[in-house]
C-alpha cells in the first residue's frame, strides 16, 4: 500500500511539475519497432561461452586497472561454464593475489588490492574492434543493490574534448544499478546512455531514459544497439526503447566490454552519487551476473 500512494504522489507530481528534476526519468517499458535482424544484419562476431575457460583470442580481462568504484576488478572472478559466462561478486578479507605484477612488473602503478568486494571485467580492447552493426548481449542480472552491471562500447576516442563524439563515446547499453527498488519503480529496469568529452570537467553524458525488462535478475533479456552513421538505437528483448544522434555519432571503430562494480569509491561500497544503494549483500554472500551470448552483426 504504501509503495502504491508513492507511485501515485509521484504521478501527480509529474503532472503538476513536469520540469522536477528526476521526475520525467521513470521507467518505462520498450514500445518502438521491433528490430528487423535477420534481413538487415549478418552474424559477423560471437561468443556463446561453450568451452571451460574465457577465450582469450576474444576477451581481455581489465588488467590496466584493479580497484573499480566500490570494490576491486580480478580475473578470478570471471568463469565459464554450462553455455555460460559468470562474473562474480564476492568479499575477500584477504586480498587476491596481483598476479598482473608477473607480466608488467613496475611500469604501471597498480592500486594494491585489499579486503573488499571483488568482481570483474572483460574486453575485447586490443582484440577485436567494430564499427557499425548490430551487438546484442543475453544475460541475468546480479541480485544485490549496490551492484552496477553493464554491456558497453568504447574508443580511446573518448577522452578527447572537442565538443563531439564523432572520435569516440562510450555507448552505455545497458547498465543495471536499481536491484529491487520497488518504491520508486526502478525495479526491473535498466538504463541506457552515451558520454563524451572525457571523464573530467569537460564530460557530456545523456542520459536516454530508463527502462522496464522481464524479471530480469531471474531471466535473460536481451539488450541491443544498432549503431551506424547517423544515429544509436538502443533495444530490450528486440523492442526500441530510445534512439539518439547527441554529440554527433562515433566514426571511430570500438571495443565492447561486459563488467559488474559495486557502488562506491577507493575500494569501499557505499551508496554513490548516481542513486546507487550500498550493497545489500554480507561477506559469504555472492551474486552472479550471468551471460548467455555476445554477438555483432553488420550490415548486409
Amino acid at each position: 500500500m504504501f509503495r502504491a500512494i508513492i507511485r501515485v504522489l509521484v504521478a501527480l507530481l509529474m503532472f503538476i511539475s513536469p520540469s522536477l528534476p528526476g521526475m520525467m526519468d521513470l521507467p518505462v517499458p520498450p514500445s518502438g519497432q521491433s528490430l528487423d535482424l535477420d534481413s538487415r544484419f549478418d552474424l559477423v562476431w560471437q561468443d556463446e561461452f561453450e568451452g571451460t575457460e574465457l577465450d582469450r583470442t576474444k576477451w581481455q580481462t581489465e588488467w590496466w586497472v584493479t580497484e573499480r568504484k566500490g570494490g576491486f576488478w580480478h580475473e578470478d572472478m570471471v568463469s565459464v561454464a554450462d553455455g555460460n559466462l559468470t562474473i562474480t561478486t564476492e568479499y575477500f578479507s584477504e586480498p587476491l593475489e596481483n598476479r598482473y605484477l608477473d607480466k608488467w612488473g613496475d611500469s604501471i602503478d597498480f592500486k594494491p588490492y585489499k579486503e573488499g568486494w571483488y568482481t570483474a571485467c572483460i574486453s575485447t580492447q586490443g582484440l577485436h574492434e567494430f564499427k557499425y552493426g548490430y551487438f546484442e548481449i543475453s544475460c541475468i542480472l546480479p541480485k544485490s543493490t549496490g551492484m552496477w552491471s553493464a554491456f558497453w562500447m568504447m574508443n580511446g576516442g573518448v577522452v578527447n574534448c572537442d565538443g563531439s563524439g564523432k572520435d569516440g563515446t562510450e555507448v552505455d547499453i545497458f547498465e543495471s544499478m536499481f536491484y529491487k527498488d520497488e518504491v520508486w519503480g526502478y525495479g526491473d529496469c535498466v538504463q541506457t546512455g552515451v558520454i563524451y568529452d572525457g571523464y573530467g570537467e569537460d564530460m557530456v553524458g545523456v542520459g536516454l531514459g530508463k527502462y522496464y525488462a522481464n524479471n530480469p535478475y531471474e531471466e535473460y533479456n536481451t539488450y541491443g544497439v544498432e549503431w551506424n552513421e547517423n544515429e544509436y538505437i538502443f533495444y530490450i528483448n528486440g523492442v526500441e526503447t530510445c534512439r539518439t544522434s547527441a554529440g554527433g555519432v562515433s566514426q571511430n571503430p570500438e571495443w565492447l566490454l561486459v563488467s559488474c562494480e559495486v557502488a562506491g569509491e577507493n575500494g569501499v561500497a557505499h551508496a554513490d552519487r548516481h542513486g546507487t544503494g550500498k550493497i545489500s549483500m554480507s561477506p559469504g554472500d555472492t551474486a552472479e551476473f550471468i551471460v548467455d551470448y555476445v554477438r555483432v552483426y553488420q550490415y548486409k
